[in-house]
């Protein structure tokens, strides 16, 4: 189970992060036009958290509003028809690492965990994968939260030139294992 024999697999407590939050299947779509510039204009972050805005970094905003550059690998994410979250997947070799955002006025009210749940299960039913990768601002602990209850783990850490600035950013990574090493609870 490579270096911890901690960590839980793939998908690996999503039962336990859905029946904790209870707010309903989420549909995932590929991303359309209209809801990449919903986004990128229209999503703004209060305090510390305006870091994420798109606006605030222009590489962020040209690559989700252009068509091209999106590319297949981001998806938008609903609840109840309503847009609610989304995220991308970058395949990198025997890794995916993803990226992903919830509406601002859903954060910080235990969301996260049902969200990031679907988008779980959605990677693991449809790439081949050894670990996820998820890259983290620092400060933002509520997210490493989330990841850490998923069972995603620290990994190290890195200096990222972004939004005019170089910020401190959390690297964590969950490995998929084979299902049968699955704990009793699993889904999967």
């Amino acid at each position: 189970m490579g270096y911890t024999g901690l960590l839980l697999c793939a998908c690996w407590i999503v039962d336990e992060i859905h029946r904790g939050e209870g707010h309903g299947k989420m549909t995932i779509e590929q991303m359309r036009q209209s809801e990449a510039v919903e986004i990128a204009d229209r999503w703004k972050y209060d305090g510390e958290y305006a870091f994420y805005d798109m606006t605030a970094d222009p590489e962020d905003y040209r690559e989700i509003t252009t068509p091209a550059l999106r590319d297949g690998r981001y998806y938008s994410v609903f609840s109840g028809g309503e847009l609610t979250g989304f995220f991308c997947v970058e395949q990198e070799g025997a890794d995916v690492e993803i990226g992903l955002g919830l509406r601002p006025d859903l954060t910080g009210q235990g969301r996260g965990g049902a969200f990031l749940a679907e988008i779980l299960d959605f990677v693991k039913t449809r790439y081949l994968f050894e670990k996820i990768r998820i890259s983290v601002a620092s400060f933002n602990s509520r997210a490493i939260r989330v990841y850490e209850r998923a069972g995603f783990v620290k990994t190290g850490a890195e200096e990222v030139p972004t939004n005019g600035g170089v910020y401190h950013f959390t690297l964590m990574e969950l490995r998929r294992c084979d299902e049968n090493q699955a704990s009793d609870g699993a889904r999967y």
